[in-house]
């Protein structure tokens, strides 16, 4: 009889994960160009897998720590190639949806066609778009037998193979780089019949090898693509001399050449060139090795064109206003009197940079502070805390440079706020800052007041549109005087503070919540009502899976909405019967991380920055901050019921069989969570 483990490798379940997307990828009822955006999606979550938790385990298989294990006994060396039979998998399985989705895509008039497939009177065309838009952007490296290369990260290239005419000569190696600036799909003009063709840059560059490699003397040319995945772990120097924002750009420098984790090929290349590229590569395992089709790069499909077909997309919702909170009236105000949620991408996220152009031009606004840890690249945040340092305002903004593949995004903003007088802070070493707060201090009738918001996600208007978040504004003063003082412990690192109302990392995460958990076990000994509702985007901390088993062990009921990495195991009798572990993925990524305690019939509700990871207990500053209007405790209720209740998008999780669809019971009408929550607030605007 097989035991159930009491914790699933995050790896692994990380992968679960991936496969949760791909089946969206592989849903008929998902929009045919929407279902090809998800293989995006779940290459581009590949892409930075490897690059960060799988470049990790490797970097531990190969220490010299031997014997050193990685979760659940597995040693690292085997969990890499656990790790590798799995995504050679996914990675079958993705191939063959995408197949089944080209086939789909002719019926609707939509065909692809390869450097062997082009009619005569599309040459002229193709011809004009490779001299004007590809040729000028083409890096093509003569190998030779001595020379190594670096490749550069995610990138893919085509590795041509030409056999010359002197016989018995060795071939002549070339690699293409696929430039990353230039659109992977070309869209030929449709036809009188209405059909459209679309071709990859790939086989453009294929088609036009004559016009590349004129000089060549070749009697048979063919290329296959390759594509190398790095180590993303940022190396920082201990040199005091180089400045901190120095030390991120050079590492970010030296991350694009790092030592390779991956190595993506087509299948059908020969083993003789595959073993010449290993070598140039300097790649000596088959760990990381892995076997694909023709095309690689298949991110690129989360910008597949639109091609004018609404109907193979989803439909755009118009975004929401907040109920009493206007965007043509003066915000502060309004907040003065309440607090209000924004729950975004059903409402508008305008409201956060209204809230911040408001605080620029203001004449009672003295001081702003704020946490950034992700931006947009075109950043209307930026761009009202420079307007806001330019109207003489004190702006203090803490820009976290290490966010990981947002670095070199962010070193240029912080160059520009600096060059427009605001004050920035790096955070603390050995600490990332990911917390979602701002605070602003207004000047009326004398005193000093506070306005402020804190977030579950990053202020990034372009994310926004597609990440579920919520914003809460106050002008709580309790709340706000202790957001000011996580902004105190940012300026001067080594005065902690002490909080009754906020949770915060590093310092005190980790003992309240397993106090909070211990007191809806206590409860539920007492017989007063008890539960723990919980929206996630992973859990990998142990003790707090433990601490969540002793609570199921208790008879505490647990319901838990996870989107990514899930380490806990439920429903497995004597340990976690009373947990249900359930993940919605859809049209928009879920992003919250909600915490709900019963407590006894006065419920604690707080929407927080942290999920139930080691890093965001242990090595970040964190904030989860407490919902204290009944009114927006109710939104928050209502709406996690309504994903939870989800019976057309949401999955079981580490149940078997793993990502299990939930169905609607006998008679129970269709739920999907994303178009019922968008429901319930399009409602509360006629209310």
């Amino acid at each position: 009889m097989d035991v159930a483990p009491k914790y699933i490798n995050r790896e692994i379940s990380w992968l679960d994960f991936n496969a949760r997307v791909l089946q969206e990828a592989n849903d008929n009822n998902v929009p045919l160009i929407e279902r090809l955006r998800f293989l995006g999606i779940f290459s581009n979550n590949l892409d930075e897998f490897f690059q960060v938790r799988y470049a990790t385990v490797k970097r531990i298989a190969q220490s010299s720590k031997t014997g050193k294990k990685v979760f659940a006994g597995r040693s690292a060396t085997v969990l890499l190639k656990e790790i590798t039979a799995k995504v050679i998998k996914l990675q079958s399985e993705s191939l063959e949806i995408l197949n089944g989705i080209y086939q789909e895509m002719e019926a609707e008039n939509i065909f692809f066609i390869d450097h062997n497939e082009v009619q005569k009177e599309q040459e002229a065309f193709l011809k004009n778009y490779f001299i004007q838009n590809v040729n000028p952007a083409l890096v093509t490296i003569i190998l030779s037998n001595t020379q190594n290369q670096d490749l550069t990260d995610n990138k893919a290239f085509l590795v041509v193979t030409m056999e010359i005419e002197e016989e018995g000569g060795p071939p002549i190696y070339a690699l293409i780089e696929i430039p990353k600036n230039t659109k992977r799909f070309i869209v030929l003009p449709k036809k009188s019949d209405g059909k459209q063709y679309i071709m990859m840059l790939d086989d453009l560059i294929r088609y036009h090898f004559h016009m590349i490699f004129s000089f060549f003397n070749y009697k048979k040319i063919q290329a296959h693509m390759v594509k190398i995945t790095r180590d993303a772990e940022l190396d920082l120097e201990e040199d005091v001399s180089i400045s901190y924002v120095e030390k991120i750009t050079m590492s970010v420098k030296d991350r694009m050449i790092s030592d390779p984790v991956r190595l993506v090929y087509d299948n059908e290349i020969p083993e003789e060139t595959l073993r010449f590229v290993m070598d140039k590569l300097n790649i000596d395992s088959t760990d990381g090795l892995i076997p694909g089709g023709k095309y690689h790069q298949r991110r690129d499909y989360m910008d597949f064109p639109s091609l004018d077909r609404p109907d193979l997309l989803y439909s755009s919702i118009p975004k929401l206003p907040i109920p009493g909170l206007s965007l043509e009236e003066n915000i502060l105000d309004a907040i003065a009197k309440k607090d209000y949620l924004l729950y975004a991408p059903y409402q508008d996220f305008s409201y956060v940079i209204k809230f911040l152009r408001e605080a620029a031009l203001d004449p009672t606004v003295k001081s702003i502070k704020i946490t950034i840890y992700r931006l947009s690249k075109a950043s209307h945040i930026v761009s009202a805390l420079i307007n806001a340092a330019k109207n003489g305002k004190k702006v203090l903004v803490q820009i976290e440079l290490q966010a990981r593949f947002d670095e070199k995004n962010n070193i240029n903003f912080a160059e520009k706020l600096e060059a427009a007088g605001v004050r920035l802070i790096f955070g603390i070493p050995g600490l990332k800052v990911h917390s979602k707060i701002c605070i602003i201090e207004r000047i009326q009738q004398n005193k000093n007041k506070r306005y402020g918001f804190v977030s579950t996600g990053n202020f990034n208007e372009s994310t926004a549109k597609i990440y579920t978040d919520y914003t809460l504004f106050t002008a709580n003063q309790k709340i706000l005087k202790e957001v000011n003082k996580v902004f105190n412990f940012l300026e001067v690192s080594y005065k902690l503070k002490k909080y009754k109302h906020l949770i915060v990392s590093p310092h005190y995460s980790a003992s309240i919540l397993s106090k909070l958990i211990d007191q809806e076990i206590e409860n539920k000994k007492n017989g007063l009502p008890s539960g723990i509702s919980l929206k996630l985007n992973n859990i990998t901390n142990y003790p707090l899976v433990d601490k969540l088993y002793e609570a199921s062990q208790a008879g505490v009921k647990i319901k838990m909405m996870v989107r990514g990495i899930c380490c806990l195991v439920p429903g497995v009798k004597g340990l976690s019967e009373n947990i249900t572990v359930l993940s919605v993925v859809d049209k928009f990524l879920e992003h919250p991380r909600v915490l709900i305690f019963e407590n006894g019939g006065e419920k604690k509700i707080y929407l927080s920055s942290a999920d139930f990871m080691t890093r965001n207990i242990e090595n970040r500053v964190e904030v989860a901050c407490p919902v204290y209007d009944t009114e927006i405790q109710k939104q928050i209720l209502d709406t996690f019921d309504l994903s939870w209740n989800d019976n057309t998008k949401a999955r079981v999780v580490n149940q078997h069989p793993q990502n299990k669809m939930v169905t609607p019971k006998k008679g129970a009408p269709m739920q999907r969570s994303q178009w019922t929550i968008y429901d319930y607030y399009k409602n509360k605007l006629i209310q």
